[in-house]
């Protein structure tokens, strides 16, 4: 698992004493890579954190010769990333499907999830929710061809989904962009859709304690 790290990181991960910075967890969306999705955001974190920005399995340079695609197992990943970085306390912010995996870091024991932030990550969606028409994708085929889009035309419907006032964008662009970010890893990506809807029930979510912000 590809992870970008502090220079010099406190070493005193274990407990809140002469702690000088805090460690925090960066966890990017589905169709991002960690720096896409967080560079812009580093240099003032970096001022009051430690921070950590992982690339999720099959995301950038991470990757698994494992079958496992959910997001339990994305989670089990960061964790065990992060205790070989001597790093076992952390807030956590995770957005888009990064926030499904940092729910259930937060709710493992591999490590201590002091604060949580979820940013646009729908955890208490249902599989039924789509057939029943909350979301505007109707079935997992169609999500899936826009979360990965291969074409400028499915590009421009995710960025209409995405973006409250989309910027118009010449096809040359987003052709370009898709080559870069799109054309990797496409059936291990299906894969982690299709387990992340796939049964998903509101009642399998595990309890977890930490302050949401």
């Amino acid at each position: 698992m590809h992870c970008w790290v502090p220079k010099n990181p406190n070493n005193n991960h274990s407990s809140n004493t002469n702690r000088s910075k805090p460690s925090l967890v960066l966890l990017h969306g589905f169709g991002a890579n960690a720096m896409w999705q967080w560079s812009e955001h580093l240099r003032p974190l970096m001022a009051h954190f430690d921070v950590y920005v992982p690339d999720l399995v099959f995301f950038g340079e991470s990757y698994t010769t494992g079958t496992e695609r959910n997001e339990q197992f994305q989670a089990r990943c960061v964790g065990h990333l992060m205790s070989s970085l001597g790093v076992t306390r952390f807030s956590l912010i995770g957005i888009s499907y990064g926030g499904f995996v940092a729910y259930w870091v937060a709710s493992m024991s591999l490590v201590t999830v002091e604060k949580l932030v979820l940013c646009c990550a729908g955890v208490c969606l249902e599989e039924k929710d789509l057939v029943e028409g909350f979301f505007r994708v109707n079935d997992l085929e169609e999500a899936t061809s826009i979360l990965l889009p291969q074409t400028p035309e499915k590009l421009r419907e995710l960025v209409r989904m995405s973006f409250y006032r989309p910027k118009v964008m010449p096809s040359c662009f987003l052709s370009d962009f898709i080559d870069v970010m799109c054309t990797e890893q496409i059936q291990e990506k299906k894969e982690l859709i299709e387990a992340l809807i796939t049964g998903r029930k509101l009642s399998n979510l595990p309890k977890i304690t930490q302050v949401f912000l």
